[in-house]
């Protein structure tokens, strides 16, 4: 049966997610993953024509997001309709998240995303981490290629 406290803890690895980018936390955005987790942003890219690799592990995906925002790209990200079913040790979550990202040196070239995430988690002592995170893209205003190329 799944606790209030697993629900809360299972939710918050998704919230480390998005505070870790949004304060260029690299320590909080690391907490958020299993390191062996997968990240696959193919299939948002993918709406503007976009084909970035999946990336794997915590360290490289940790590596390859905060380097691309570092020093160019403000975020800002929103979790709503989070859903979670608990089995054991594991647990899946869908959840909508609404991701503004700004140039920063020009707030003017922007891309707000509102994403459709699919993951997976375990438990990772008192805490659950993102072992799978699949996100699709539902609709995009702005320009995300020159926020991610």
């Amino acid at each position: 049966m799944i606790t209030a406290t697993d629900r809360h803890e299972i939710v918050d690895a998704l919230y480390r997610f998005g505070l870790g980018q949004d304060l260029k936390d690299r320590e909080l955005f690391a907490s958020s993953f299993a390191e062996d987790a997968v990240l696959d942003f193919r299939p948002a890219a993918a709406r503007w024509g976009a084909e970035p690799p999946l990336m794997t592990g915590r360290d490289a995906i940790v590596d390859t997001i905060l380097a691309l925002f570092d020093g160019r790209v403000d975020t800002t990200h929103q979790v709503t309709n989070p859903r979670v079913t608990v089995d054991g040790d594991t647990a899946h979550l869908t959840a909508l998240v609404e991701a503004q990202h700004l140039l920063s040196a020009d707030h003017a070239t922007h891309a707000l995303l509102k994403n459709r995430y699919d993951t997976d988690l375990v438990r990772d002592g008192d805490r659950w981490v993102l072992r799978r995170v699949v996100i699709e893209n539902a609709w995009y205003t702005g320009d995300p290629v020159a926020i991610f190329g």
